[in-house]
């Protein structure tokens, strides 16, 4: 019974710490739509990554978390943060810029919430 509690707990902390890092991401993401960027590292510009840092920190320390927690529970690594990671870094002359990509993003997942 120890065990099975252990992992409802641990499971408890899984889904708080996902919640944790989405409402991180979407406030990331509501600053980078509004003209700031950085957060998917488009311009590799040494002052847009100092000022993103601290939210890039934070996220990649409950996406840790949160993939440690899901390998204990047999679970696939979170795909949020699996999306987040590969959508950033340098892109084509002819991406779209980060503003207009955070957007999609928020649009996006408002309706994964379905609202």
């Amino acid at each position: 019974m120890a065990k099975a509690e252990r992992l409802e707990r641990l499971d408890q902390r899984r889904i708080e710490c996902e919640a944790e890092y989405r409402a991180v991401l979407i406030t990331a993401l509501e600053r980078t739509a509004a003209g700031k960027w950085g957060l998917f590292d488009h311009q590799r510009d040494r002052h847009a990554r100092a000022a993103v840092k601290p939210t890039l920190e934070q996220l990649a320390e409950l996406g840790e978390e949160i993939d440690a927690a899901r390998d204990r529970l047999g679970l696939p690594p979170y795909p949020l943060q699996q999306q987040f990671l590969a959508a950033r870094g340098p892109v084509g002359p002819s991406a779209v810029g980060e503003p207009k990509q955070a957007r999609a993003w928020l649009d996006r997942l408002a309706v994964e919430a379905g609202g």
